[in-house]
């Protein structure tokens, strides 16, 4: 078994190069195109990889990666791709309650205004003014 150790060390290290050679941002890649790079990297594994680690990516200390990293409701994402505002449910959402209330009142005065009218219809013809059978009394 420790005679294979090398042999899967540069296995697992040649599979580490080309994933993350895969997988860098275009403008991360130095020197060569991304598709160089992964050619490289899979035509000669252990000098691709070595090569790759060496000067292949654009390296940055953990600080800097940080205070680097975008922030913000629309970090990380592509311009195109950015949220253009926060999406809210429907309950949390005030303009949409707010048209919920619009409608229920509007909902409510139609119906008083329904029930005033049954109201009239039903003493017109409690005093007799509109028998349904004979047409409306002038």
């Amino acid at each position: 078994m420790l005679r294979n150790l090398p042999f899967l060390l540069a296995l697992a290290f040649w599979v580490w190069a080309f994933i993350d050679c895969l997988t860098a941002p275009e403008e991360e890649v130095r020197y060569l195109p991304k598709v160089a790079w992964v050619v490289i990297v899979l035509l000669f594994p252990l000098v691709g990889s070595i090569a790759w680690l060496a000067v292949g990516k654009e390296r940055r200390s953990a600080r800097a990666r940080t205070a680097a990293w975008p922030s913000g409701p629309t970090a990380g994402f592509p311009e195109y791709e950015r949220p253009r505002g926060r999406q809210l449910a429907p309950d949390d959402d005030p303009e949409f309650l707010a048209s919920l209330k619009r409608d229920n009142q509007r909902h409510e005065d139609m119906l008083k205004q329904w029930e005033a009218d049954l109201r009239r219809r039903e003493e017109d013809l409690r005093e007799g003014k509109d028998d349904p059978e004979k047409g409306p009394r002038a």
